[in-house]
């Protein structure tokens, strides 16, 4: 089969590994296999995505490349995959290349081809850009280090936030052998080699292919960020596939997820503790209103000072962000804030902030106003 109707196959088939990209994944104008846009800083930048092989040795019973799944199996060449990411390159159709793959004899035999297309693009073509590659469960060591030599970020997917929630869902990989172990050999190496992977190390959850709830997720997360200085974390959202052992199972809410993504900015740019974000009784966020907000209605700070709150507090209003908040203090050190507007124009969403702050002792609005 010629390498672009492969290209093709494979490209699509990576689409379910959201680690760096948005759920709103668009190819671009082009119009080529594995085209998607990241989100960095609020720039979109195209990345050329695709998956080494379809063909998988695991039997994860959500995934479309598992092992009992009957169809057309496919594998990429090293050469052939660098071959098409460099004319896309030179052609300027995407700035990075972000690589991943089923699990084809053998961890480090997978290991081993995506670690060869790096090196093919670093030492024989002196490519110098983004490149992400896909660690996968099992790796050894050695395969880590060097994959983390070539690389710009790494990632290994949890899949889920626990133990049993794994064995729920892919009965053969070891939550603290397969997955926990390698995170720590890549935090590890990373503290002894301060420049391999500049953008750290991420990780990927599929949610509702199992009974997790969204304190286990987000409880998992906030020790993989303590612990392990994982950068961030994706929520995919359980779809099933026809074929597979779950396809039957319901669909996870996209709600669902969009909410995962605004409690995990609160445990991982806000420093929020887990018993500060609203739960219901089965351990699920709300799908209808913003957990921060929710948060804020069970705090007793509130209203606070904005010419004398400190970090910690302002943080935990609703409206006001990590930049906005460092710039209200910086700011009302030379003078105080008088009016509401002044905060408007540093990027407060004042709408959101005003029935939990006092300004100069005096209220801006109360809760009452918005019941």
């Amino acid at each position: 089969m010629e390498t672009l109707r492969k290209m093709q196959v494979l490209c699509d088939y990576a689409q379910y590994d959201l680690c760096d990209y948005s759920n709103d994944i668009k190819q671009s104008d082009a119009n080529l296999p594995g085209i998607y846009h990241a989100t960095s800083n609020g720039c979109k930048i195209p990345i050329f995505k695709v998956l080494m092989t379809n063909k998988c040795i695991f039997d994860c019973k959500y995934c479309i490349n598992q092992s009992k799944h009957e169809f057309t199996r496919l594998k990429l060449e090293p050469q052939e995959i660098s071959d098409v990411f460099l004319d896309y390159y030179q052609k300027n159709y995407v700035q990075g290349l972000f690589l991943s793959s089923g699990i084809i004899n053998s961890a480090d035999y997978t290991m081993e081809n995506m670690i060869e297309v790096a090196r093919i693009l670093r030492k024989n073509y002196g490519y110098n850009d983004y490149i992400h590659l896909k660690i996968v469960p099992g790796a050894s060591k050695d395969s880590i280090k060097r994959a983390m030599a070539l690389s710009n970020r790494v990632s290994i997917n949890f899949e889920s936030a626990t133990s049993d929630g794994l064995s729920e869902i892919s009965p053969i990989k070891s939550f603290k052998k397969d997955i926990l172990r390698r995170f720590k050999w890549i935090d590890s190496i990373k503290k002894k080699n301060k420049k391999f992977v500049p953008s750290g190390a991420t990780t990927q959850f599929v949610i509702g292919a199992n009974d997790e709830t969204d304190y286990e997720v987000l409880s998992s997360i906030k020790s993989l960020y303590k612990n392990l200085n994982i950068q961030r974390s994706y929520f995919s959202a359980f779809n099933p596939v026809i074929g597979t052992e779950l396809e039957n199972k319901e669909k996870c809410s996209s709600k669902r997820t969009t909410q995962l993504y605004h409690a995990d900015a609160l445990v991982n740019s806000y420093k929020f503790d887990i018993d500060e974000i609203v739960f219901n009784e089965n351990g699920l966020l709300s799908e209808d209103e913003d957990p921060k907000y929710l948060s804020a209605l069970n705090m007793d700070i509130f209203p606070v000072e904005i010419n004398s709150a400190p970090l910690y507090e302002l943080l935990r209003v609703p409206g006001i962000g990590p930049k906005s908040a460092s710039k209200i203090i910086n700011i009302r050190k030379k003078m105080p804030f008088k009016t509401i507007n002044e905060l408007k124009k540093l990027g407060v969403v004042v709408g959101r902030a005003e029935p939990f702050i006092k300004l100069k002792g005096n209220f801006q609005t109360s809760l009452d106003f918005y019941s």
